[in-house]
């Protein structure tokens, strides 16, 4: 038990006197020792505790190598905590102060994965998501020949990809709560804006659906107009899925279309 005792007092003591000559080197002028300081906790992992001490060093020589090293480990440590925003904003601005730097092509791309980890789960607001699109395609954009250009492509693709979940939930509550005109409408959209999505088989059921509902509950003089448009949209629907598991309902609505349309003929 002494020796617990002995040795919580001896690290108590080393974590004060560290906290003093930190302070003190963050209240001197001696510059030279603010940055050494900086680099050490920087490469010890504190990257937070080194930020305040490499602001300093930046404000004092801002065109110097010192000042190039400071700003950029000052973005880098807030992204390496975890404070995307912070490093976002230190990072972009790094390789804007110090385009010709070779640190500019690893800031612009960190700064660019600060939106991405921003990005939220694609059932919420996806304005970072489209953000982070944004500046992956800028760091594409402005560095052709990169290591990274695999992974951006990559990483555009899963975001891409959220924003189709995205999309498709937006249809599906439309239809869930029988909103049919803008069930349909987004539909639509869906599809033109991804062709080629793995969800197209769902939304052009949902949209054949909503069509149809629509037509049902029409006015009189909008009905032949959205009976005629269910029904290319089910020709459509059947030429696209022959072997969809939803061929029998659909069908099943075409042919309801289809005696509206003898009915109002009559």
């Amino acid at each position: 038990m002494k020796k617990i005792k002995f040795f919580v007092f001896v690290i108590s003591a080393l974590t004060i006197v560290g906290c003093t000559g930190y302070n003190k080197v963050l209240k001197s002028d001696d510059y030279t020792s603010k940055f050494e300081m900086a680099n050490e906790l920087y490469d010890d992992g504190q990257e937070l505790r080194s930020i305040a001490l490499y602001e300093q060093v930046y404000q004092r020589m801002p065109k110097t190598g010192e000042g190039e090293l400071a700003y950029f480990r000052i973005g880098k440590g807030y992204y390496l905590a975890g404070d995307y925003y912070m490093a976002g904003y230190y990072l972009g601005q790094f390789h804007q102060r110090f385009s010709m730097s070779k640190q500019a092509e690893q800031a612009l791309f960190l700064s660019a994965m600060c939106s991405v980890k921003n990005s939220p789960e694609f059932s919420l607001d996806q304005n970072e998501t489209d953000l982070a699109i944004n500046d992956l395609q800028q760091f594409i954009d402005k560095f052709p020949a990169s290591t990274l250009l695999d992974s951006c492509n990559s990483i555009i693709d899963g975001l891409r990809f959220k924003l189709e979940q995205k999309e498709f939930n937006v249809v599906k509550l439309y239809s869930k709560t029988a909103n049919y005109r803008a069930a349909t409408s987004a539909a639509l959209t869906f599809m033109a804006d991804y062709p080629m999505s793995q969800f197209n088989e769902d939304v052009s059921y949902l949209l054949v659906l909503n069509s149809y509902l629509l037509s049902k509950n029409s006015v009189e003089i909008k009905k032949k107009e959205r009976i005629d448009q269910t029904i290319e949209r089910y020709r459509t629907f059947v030429a696209s899925f022959p072997d969809s598991d939803n061929i029998g309902l659909v069908t099943g609505y075409y042919k309801e279309m289809e005696l509206e349309k003898l009915k109002d003929q009559k």
